[in-house]
């Protein structure tokens, strides 16, 4: 559905964000969605399509990447609040000048030619940490089938114009009375229903830990039973940005640093020693080489970039 089959101009809200530096709104907002069937992420031809539930109700924000800057669109309820974090959303805070690629030139390559890659900063806890806790150790397709299942299920329809099939994540409140046989046929085991459970009965001083800084949210995140390192630091790279916080326990993550930066694979020790001389800026290395295109070799070959524009 186009704009002009929108609503009426009341119940659209709408901006224009023109920062002053790049922003690649594909590169920057990719983090937030669960794969190509994701019903609460969709890239069209019109822009970014992405459904939010915020504090004040249901939202669906559009972004369309422009030459005079990138034009938000919101309905539902959350316009007004999803509207006025858009620039949090596409990395306004986000500072990478003080990351040194100076001994790794293939990075810096990869820097040069993202130049609008950027950190994105929701500010919503449970937004992020659910589907966390459902991709917790099991395969990419399987959290990405249960997600897609759960959300059809029990997620709202997304108001506005939004693409047919989009939907809005449930509130904790509905979380929390899904039955145990739905969890099963979506996939998700006992284990991890009963942390994403037991995460929505506290969901209200959650949120609270999304105004935080992020080490200290993912310090508390880790307080609840069912929640590890690595949960915390995939919901607070979407909360809060986090530019340090590394994925530790990651199925594929380690070894693909480790074949990146030495053509070896590693184990999460040797991927956190590789990446100690960036502390600080640990994720932004790792979205760096993700985006790099990089794929583990077969005879060892770190990362190169390679240039095409010849052929």
């Amino acid at each position: 559905m186009t704009l002009e089959a929108a609503p009426a101009a009341s119940d659209v809200v709408a901006t224009v964000y023109a920062p002053t530096h790049e922003v690649d709104v594909a590169r920057t907002m990719g983090v937030h969605g669960r794969g190509t069937g994701d019903p609460t992420c969709r890239t069209t031809p019109e822009g970014f399509w992405r459904t939010v539930r915020t504090p004040i109700g249901a939202a669906t924000l559009l972004l369309r990447q422009r030459r005079h800057g990138i034009e938000a669109y919101a309905w539902g309820d959350g316009a007004h609040w999803v509207i006025e974090r858009v620039p949090a959303l596409l990395g306004h805070d986000d500072d990478w000048s003080e990351l040194s690629l100076h001994t790794h030139p293939a990075l810096a390559e990869v820097r040069r030619r993202n130049p609008g890659m950027r950190l994105s900063r929701s500010g919503l806890m449970m937004e992020a940490l659910v589907p966390a806790i459902i991709e917790q150790k099991v395969t990419t397709l399987e959290a990405h089938r249960a997600w897609y299942k759960l959300i059809r299920i029990y997620g709202e329809t997304a108001p506005g114009p939004a693409p047919v099939g989009m939907h809005v994540a449930p509130h904790a409140d509905i979380w929390r009375g899904v039955p145990s046989w739905q969890w099963h046929r979506a996939g998700v085991d006992p284990r991890r229903s009963r942390t994403v459970v037991s995460a929505c009965q506290i969901a209200t001083a959650l949120e609270r830990a999304a105004g935080v800084d992020a080490e200290t949210a993912a310090k508390r995140l880790q307080t609840l039973p069912g929640i590890g390192r690595w949960t915390a630091a995939e919901t607070t790279q979407r909360t809060h940005g986090d530019p340090d916080a590394v994925s530790v326990g990651d199925y594929h993550l380690a070894a693909h640093v480790g074949y990146a930066l030495t053509g070896s694979p590693v184990d999460d020790d040797g991927m956190l020693e590789l990446l100690e001389p960036w502390r600080g800026h640990r994720q932004r290395i790792v979205r760096l080489i993700l985006a790099s295109g990089f794929a583990k070799p077969r005879h060892g070959a770190r990362m190169t970039i390679q240039d095409h524009r010849a052929h």
